[in-house]
């Protein structure tokens, strides 16, 4: 018998190209912006959002008693954003599982928490650049009605802290449950819950603030936080945001894609 030493091939199609790189996480980033902005539902919830605010901003010039400042202003479009700016988040998050793209994504990048990242993001650059305009709305309200410039850096810190809070847990539930309608409706009554329980209990009032995400959250919008506030705060985003996150993550990184 005999034996044919094998020879590397010379076939330059069987080579690795020195040029070829991972793709960029800028460029991932990038990509899962737009899926949550190009298209009909997202941008529709881009509309209702802005709409939103601005019927806010001019319910309480209108409607308000009291002298109203930039402060009022801004504050009166925290409710659309931390409502509906989330659920784009939650689409974003859902979308390789609800509407089956997941192929496409994770062939193209296989590191699926790189994927989680950029969808985190993503979904924080969308959130600032929503309120972004809703402060530009609410500073063209405060000139056009002659109101007072009675913003702090407090609370324009806490009120954009308000946005991301609500728009990372829309992410997390979205990877919680990889599925849209469901993680919106869970991102939605879950967290209310608390404050039906602490209404049937009032002895446990006390203790279940602290979970409840929508009262800790509050002092930001005034930004009159103190250090129990902190404490709570921290305690509602930790079980709120940071549990289903992890729950999600490591549901995205070990689940099969079909």
């Amino acid at each position: 018998m005999t034996t044919v030493a094998a020879t590397p091939s010379t076939d330059p199609t069987t080579r690795i190209d020195a040029a070829i790189r991972p793709i960029p996480f800028t460029r991932l980033t990038r990509v899962e912006l737009r899926k949550m902005t190009d298209t009909r539902a997202g941008r529709a919830l881009l509309a209702v959002t802005a709409a939103a605010a601005v019927a806010m901003i001019v319910g309480t010039l209108i409607w308000s008693t009291g002298p109203h400042g930039l402060a009022d202003l801004l504050g009166a479009t925290v409710l659309p954003l931390s409502l509906l700016v989330p659920i784009i988040g939650i689409m974003g998050a859902t979308a390789e599982w609800s509407q089956r793209t997941g192929l496409v994504t994770f062939a193209l990048e296989p590191r699926r928490g790189r994927v989680v990242a950029a969808k985190l993001v993503a979904a924080v650059l969308l959130s600032l650049g929503v309120f972004a305009v809703a402060l530009l709305g609410a500073v063209t309200a405060t000139l056009v009605a002659g109101a007072a410039w009675d913003l702090t850096l407090p609370v324009l810190g806490g009120t954009v802290l308000v946005v991301l809070v609500f728009v990372l847990l829309g992410v997390a539930f979205g990877f919680a449950f990889l599925n849209t309608p469901v993680a919106i409706v869970a991102s939605l009554v879950l967290p209310t819950v608390w404050t039906i329980v602490a209404g049937l209990a009032p002895s446990a009032l006390d203790a279940i603030g602290w979970l409840n995400i929508n009262l800790t959250t509050m002092p930001l919008i005034s930004g009159e936080m103190t250090g129990t506030d902190w404490a709570k705060l921290g305690t509602s985003v930790l079980v709120w945001v940071g549990l289903p996150l992890a729950i999600g993550t490591r549901r995205v990184l070990t689940r099969e894609v079909k």
